[in-house]
């Protein structure tokens, strides 16, 4: 067996700290945001603001047609449902995990 025990194991651990060096994550290789690099608490704010203003958005289309309209609450209904999926759209695009150009099977 001409390989002495010692000399195998250093190159085993030699090899292995190259290998979790090649793929330990940096803050470049990390997922951001769709808005670019952002501290959780920026996404966090930012996600309950796109929450608020697409509700806030939806009722208030919804009130002005029912008003201008005269049906009660038809409108403010509908544009409620549709505000709501629309931040809760917008949130997902903001923490979704970046596409990379690898991950996109080709033609």
């Amino acid at each position: 067996m001409g390989k002495d025990p010692d000399s195998s194991r250093e190159s085993f651990d030699r090899r292995l700290r190259q290998a979790q060096d090649r793929h330990k994550p940096d803050r470049a290789t990390q997922p951001k945001a769709a808005g670019g690099d952002m501290s959780d608490l920026g996404i966090v704010l930012r996600a309950g603001t796109e929450m608020v203003s697409a509700l806030v958005v939806g009722v208030a289309i919804g009130w002005g047609l029912d008003r201008w309209l005269g049906y009660r609450p038809a409108f403010l209904i509908l544009f409620t449902f549709l505000g709501g999926a629309a931040g809760v759209l917008n949130v997902w695009r903001l923490v979704r995990p970046q596409d990379t150009p690898g991950d996109k099977p080709g033609p």
